[in-house]
């Protein structure tokens, strides 16, 4: 099952970048996922697979994510 990644999700991967952040923001959606550092505000691009793979945790989800939808 693919993972439901959305729009400014905060991400924690396995792997710290070389500036000492392992948190990063959701930037861009597709066939590659666009991450923004939070520790020097650097911009990659992954593939989908790979992000995937790198992935710890989530940090916070993005407000798209549909779990924070409140009814009532």
């Amino acid at each position: 099952m693919p993972l439901e990644l959305y729009l400014n999700d905060v991400v924690r991967l396995r792997k710290p970048h070389p500036c000492g952040s392992s948190e990063w923001t959701v930037v861009r959606l597709g066939a590659d996922i666009g991450l923004r550092c939070h520790g020097c505000g650097h911009r990659v691009l992954l593939p989908r697979r790979t992000l995937e793979k790198r992935l710890k945790t989530f940090v916070s989800r993005g407000p798209d994510y549909p779990g924070d939808t409140e009814q009532g």
